[in-house]
């Protein structure tokens, strides 16, 4: 199943730079390996926000909400999910 999914971010300001930088390279680390293996298919920042637009392909909302879950900046994300069906008039 295919999800559109908006994460915003907010970190809290009372992390310091090492817990942040440390906090945002294991985001990525995760993020990647999703995007390698297929599951996280797009991702596209929103200009002028710290949010993106993601595309993510898997079985099901257990497993979508699993992945989300795991990001080391989930405690930190407001995100809102979207299914995607195949629209009747895609060629």
């Amino acid at each position: 199943m295919l999800y559109l999914v908006r994460m915003d971010v907010t970190l809290p300001t009372d992390l310091s730079p090492e817990d942040t930088a440390d906090l945002l390279a294991r985001e990525k680390a995760y993020s990647q390996d999703l995007q390698r293996d297929g599951r996280w298919k797009e991702i596209w920042r929103v200009v002028g926000e710290y949010a993106n637009y993601s595309i993510f392909d898997v079985a099901d909302n257990d497993e979508l909400h699993t992945l989300l879950g795991g990001l080391p900046l989930f405690p930190h994300m407001r995100i809102h999910v979207t299914p995607l069906a195949t629209h009747p008039s895609h060629i």
